[in-house]
């Protein structure tokens, strides 16, 4: 059965990571290890992708609580998410047998790598709260290690630490949620919690606990802080199953309490993602605009990106509480399907990224520039990915960013005001979203790879190992693949949309020459691969001009400054000089700005400096404070720590005494 086979390749993950100490003095261990994931991960694929009907696949196994055992499921749902977590868990094992042979301390990575892959598996299979919370438990701290493996700088260690308090707050929001859920009785299978009725109190809060949980796991606004810290901290190939892999898991905790545990849904419930998802676009692709930091960027647009997906499952709420089926079938297949195409164009950035790590030792991008002629092969990988991200046909990006849209303009149609007004809004929100992100890419490219080197590491820099061009490569197909031809994954989506929000788009492997169309042909539909055929026609057709008309080879010159020759690469257009305006008309929304200017007075001959501070609003306006708070509620109960023993027994008797009050009552 494909459900024992990928728990059976789970058990095999950890087991490599086990063995991985044994290993460790094995000259190409690292080969072994992520040679040995990538083949589970593919395994696991696999199984999830086989047809199994219309029916889930249930197990139970003899492990956890005695009366409960650890029970596991795989459902179309389940098998969707199981499918991206392994591509993903797979390019990058792939991608780190030649990065990881860079890396200094192995034996800090290996272990944790496939028991990273491991966890995050058990978490979509898992089919009872306590398995759920084991393996999302599990999966946190792996991470966490993975993380702090460079825990040498003290920025890293920074990181890790925000990591794990975020990660601890987000387990105890979903052990809290759990509680609510199963009540007095104790019944924490999600079988038993979806028969059993539950009052409308109880529904919503659960849902905000879960918001709470699963959205400072997957980066929502205001619970994103530990993201662009712990992202840049981890090794690339471990940034790449963050972002594009683990944020995707903690969708997939939301999905399964929003549109599968909690029971019919209210049109309220859908205000929360949909708030939260349209503030998480627009502070994240804002702070993308004005990062130099090029891992830190890519951090920040994948806040961006689980905004985008948020709003969809909002939307899908929405039209699911009023029982708009089709409607609701399109906003849940766009947000699915968003998922799947971050999963492939992040990692393929974060590899991008990784190579000019690897190659350059620099993350700052002002100090790169000119690698398109030392890496063009990584060049043009990282400019396949930043089309796809920019939602710039013919990728896959736009496809599913494109049908989120169509969701919004069906918004008219819903019958609360709140829900009327809000929407637009949202809409609004989204394409300036949008616009800034393809901004972004525009900027974190062109200053990456084109113009002169800024620095001597830019300009000594060699093409990165044929295992990293080899993963990027095979992505970068896939989205283009699921941009031309996305009709096919629409129809592998549906089974789920059918099965959780009642409906269905129509099929479109039954319309003619493989366009799509959202709701019906006659309303909107989109031809990837028409876009694409004339993409490529046009530009041949352009080539063919020129070389007709300007015979001329191509020749290369020093540059030209009006009349001067140009020997400074620091004159080049930098990094803050093209986000500048974004950062002074727009910035005040996301994070506070102070500029310093030091100018010599007339006559002095020294140099004029101007740097400029960037600093999160929500650290200190919302965690600062926070954080001060409990401090001060700390040192106000050091007191506990001196009672007598009389005073200790009277405390826990208070205490005793106020629960049962609320059990009572």
């Amino acid at each position: 059965m494909p459900l024992d086979f990928a728990l059976l390749c789970v058990g095999a993950l950890l087991g490599v990571g086990g063995a991985s100490i044994y290993w460790r003095e094995k000259e190409d261990v690292h080969r072994l290890v992520y040679g040995l994931s990538g083949g589970l991960c593919a395994a696991i694929f696999i199984a999830a992708i086989v047809p199994r009907g219309a029916h889930a696949l249930a197990t139970t196994l003899p492990l956890g609580l005695p009366w409960l055992g650890l029970r596991f499921r795989l459902d179309p749902l389940a098998a969707f998410f199981l499918a991206v977590v392994n591509l993903g868990g797979a390019a990058a094992s792939a991608y780190a047998i030649g990065y990881g042979a860079h890396e200094k301390s192995p034996m800090r990575v290996l272990p944790f790598f496939p028991a990273f892959i491991a966890g995050m598996n058990a978490v979509v299979l898992a089919d009872d709260a306590f398995a759920y919370l084991v393996a999302w438990e599990f999966m946190s701290l792996s991470s966490w290690a993975l993380v702090i493996s460079h825990h040498d700088h003290a920025e890293n260690r920074a990181a890790a630490y925000i990591y794990l308090l975020m990660a601890s707050f987000g387990t105890l929001c979903l052990l809290m949620a759990f509680g609510v859920l199963a009540g007095a009785s104790g019944n924490y299978d999600f079988a038993t919690i979806r028969e059993t009725p539950k009052e409308a109190w109880k529904t919503g809060l659960a849902l905000a606990l879960v918001i709470l949980g699963a959205g400072s796991k997957a980066g929502l606004v205001p619970l994103h802080i530990w993201l662009p810290l712990a992202h840049p901290a981890a090794p690339s190939h471990v940034s790449a199953l963050m972002s594009g892999v683990m944020t995707k898991v903690a969708i997939y905790g939301f999905i399964r309490f929003a549109f599968d545990l909690l029971g019919a849904p209210a049109f309220w419930w859908s205000l929360h993602p949909l708030v939260f998802g349209a503030a998480s676009a627009l502070v994240g692709v804002l702070f993308a605009t004005v990062q130099s930091d090029l891992k830190k960027l890519l951090a920040y647009s994948t806040i961006e990106n689980v905004g985008i997906i948020f709003i969809a499952l909002g939307l899908a709420l929405a039209f699911k509480a009023n029982d708009q089926a089709l409607p609701a079938a399109l906003a849940f297949t766009a947000a699915l399907f968003h998922v799947f195409n971050h999963s492939l164009f992040k990692s393929v950035l974060f590899f991008g990224a990784g190579a000019v790590l690897g190659a350059t030792g620099e993350k700052n991008i002002e100090k790169l520039g000119g690698l398109i002629r030392a890496m063009p092969r990584t060049a043009f990988m990282f400019l396949g990915g930043c089309v796809a991200i920019a939602a710039l046909p013919p990728l896959n990006g736009f496809v599913s960013e494109w049908l989120v849209f169509q969701a919004i303009l069906l918004s008219p149609n819903l019958p609360q005001w709140i829900l009327k007004l809000t929407t637009p809004a949202v809409g609004v929100t989204l394409a300036l979203s949008a616009a800034l992100g393809a901004g972004a890419y525009v900027r974190a490219f062109g200053v990456a790879f084109l113009g002169r080197p800024r620095s001597p590491v830019a300009q000594q820099a060699k093409e990165t190992d044929p295992w990293s061009l080899g993963a990027m490569s095979a992505l970068l197909f896939l989205c283009l693949l699921a941009g031309v031809l996305p009709s096919f994954m629409i129809d592998t989506i549906s089974p789920a949309a059918a099965e959780y929000v009642g409906g269905r788009m129509p099929a479109q492997s039954d319309i003619a020459w493989l366009s799509i169309a959202p709701i019906a042909q006659s309303r909107s539909s989109y031809n990837g691969l028409l876009v694409f055929g004339f993409i490529v026609f046009s530009a041949l057709a352009a080539l063919q001009t020129i070389r007709t008309f300007w015979p001329r080879p191509v020749r290369r010159a020093p540059p030209w400054d009006c009349g001067y020759l140009d020997p400074s690469p620091a004159t080049q257009y930098t990094a803050s000089s093209f986000a500048q305006p974004v950062r002074r008309a727009l910035g005040a929304i996301a994070f506070s700005v102070r500029e310093r200017l030091d100018m010599p007075l007339p006559g002095e001959t020294r140099a004029a400096h101007f740097s400029v501070e960037i600093g999160d609003r929500f650290i200190s306006y919302l965690y600062e404070p926070l954080s001060k708070a409990v401090w001060f509620c700390a040192g106000r109960l050091n007191v506990v720590a001196f009672l007598a023993i009389q005073e200790y027994l009277a405390l826990v008797f208070a205490a005793l005494v106020f629960l049962l009050l609320i059990v009572a009552l």
